[in-house]
């Protein structure tokens, strides 16, 4: 199991990251809140990893903080709720937020996040409040990441950050109007944060 990587981050194409690890690229997945605290292209990373392996695929996810992993781990376990789902909603509200959610009964805030119906809803809360206890204790701490410099064009940032919010679930039409009303003369990760932001009511 890769359960940390520390390396060159060489590409940003959201949601995917490449980890330059002694001359091996490791492509990883991250949440929309790991990828916004990221540093630039061709600056060090650490980040903790999930390796989840199928007949097809190795596929690596990368996290910013080990209590985001840890809640990864925990959602996965979820009947109904794979990897695309679980990144969906870890991008969409922190681990605090969710727990919220989750000690308040209110399924109503996660449906407002996209793949989570509210069947859904309602199965992560009681899943959920029994699973915690194996999360909750993991350290929450932000590892040293740099904010990003590198910046292309407002144009370039906006088309990603809109074929990043497809990628979460969300239609393009939809992702569209949620970037409208954002200023774009912002970095890609700036403007994926600040639709969920907005779309979340924060």
């Amino acid at each position: 199991m890769i359960g940390r990587l520390s390396g060159q981050l060489v590409a940003k194409q959201p949601p995917w990251i490449v980890i330059d690890v002694h001359g091996v690229g490791y492509e990883l997945e991250t949440s929309m809140n790991t990828l916004v605290a990221l540093p630039a292209v061709n600056e060090s990373v650490s980040l903790f990893t999930h390796l989840t392996i199928r007949d097809d695929a190795h596929l690596l996810y990368g996290f910013g903080r080990e209590h985001e992993r840890a809640l990864f781990r925990a959602l996965i376990k979820v009947n109904g709720v794979g990897p695309k789902l679980a990144l969906a909603i870890l991008s969409g509200m922190d681990e605090d937020a969710f727990m919220r959610c989750v000690r308040d009964d209110d399924s109503k805030a996660l449906t407002t996040l996209p793949g989570v119906g509210k069947k859904t809803a309602e199965r992560l809360i009681i899943e959920m409040r029994d699973r915690f206890p194996e999360w909750e204790d993991g350290s929450n701490a932000l590892l040293p990441l740099e904010s990003t410099n590198g910046r292309a064009s407002a144009r370039n940032n906006l088309a990603d950050a809109e074929a990043a919010l497809v990628s979460l679930g969300y239609k393009l039409t939809e992702a569209s109007k949620m970037l409208a009303d954002i200023d774009p003369d912002q970095s890609t990760e700036a403007l994926i944060k600040a639709a969920l932001t907005q779309r979340m009511g924060g």
